[in-house]
């Protein structure tokens, strides 16, 4: 198993992202993600980025995928662009993965494979960063940080492990961004609120859309498993 330094700046990417798109799961920046890479155009993808940059985008296919999976079915404009953390192959040349989110994407134009001459998909995009509104005050953010966490806790009473983490986080002073980052990629919501929750960068707007889609749940309804399970490709 090899495991890298985390550590990420805009300037290391190129621009062009290496895009492996799932049907059903959205990516967050500041979480961790397990997949298991199988399929040989993902394995080049992931060969590529562990000679380069370390970098992958995971995006989201849009509805209809799967009459084309196999082809270039069309993707949310949306991403996430991760840095493989650690990475292990297996006896049979798969590969497991664990991919820490570090930012948003906006994606554009697709490069045609015959320009790239590789099997899987590369995307012009354009790193997203958090914003906030510059009236917001250190106070109000850090009311609206208890607000999260406590609807959090009201949504998923049965995940005492989670609580202990997001306590500890918040004991760090992580930022407003971060935490509703954290909280929309651990509990489970339609797919097109996580969708609109990726898509929003400013963390206010973002918290204020989370605590919304938490205020519809149906209490104790169970979230995304510590640590996360694999995601097949």
């Amino acid at each position: 198993m090899s495991d890298e330094p985390l550590a990420f700046s805009p300037e290391q990417f190129s621009g062009l992202a290496r895009v492996f798109p799932l049907p059903n799961m959205v990516m967050f920046p500041h979480v961790m993600q397990a997949l298991h890479i199988f399929e040989p155009r993902y394995r080049q993808l992931l060969e590529e980025s562990l000679a380069t940059d370390r970098l992958i985008a995971l995006g989201v296919l849009a509805p209809g995928w799967e009459s084309d999976y196999e082809g270039r079915p069309a993707l949310h404009p949306t991403a996430c662009l991760c840095r493989v953390a650690t990475h292990q192959r297996t006896d049979q040349g798969t590969s497991n993965v664990l991919l820490l989110g570090v930012r948003r994407l906006r994606l554009g134009r697709e490069l045609p494979s015959q320009e790239t001459g590789k099997l899987f998909r590369v995307v012009e995009a354009e790193i997203l960063e958090d914003a906030a509104p510059s009236d917001i005050t250190a106070s109000a953010a850090a009311g609206l940080q208890r607000e999260l966490l406590a609807a959090f806790k009201r949504a998923i009473p049965k995940m005492p492990d989670a609580y202990d983490q997001l306590d500890q986080l918040l004991g760090n002073q992580i930022s407003l961004g971060m935490l509703s980052d954290i909280v929309s990629y651990t509990i489970e919501l339609d797919m097109n609120w996580k969708l609109r929750l990726l898509a929003e960068c400013d963390v206010v707007r973002r918290t204020h859309l989370l605590l919304e889609a938490l205020s519809g749940r149906t209490p104790g309804t169970p979230g995304r498993p510590f640590p996360p399970l694999f995601s097949q490709n």
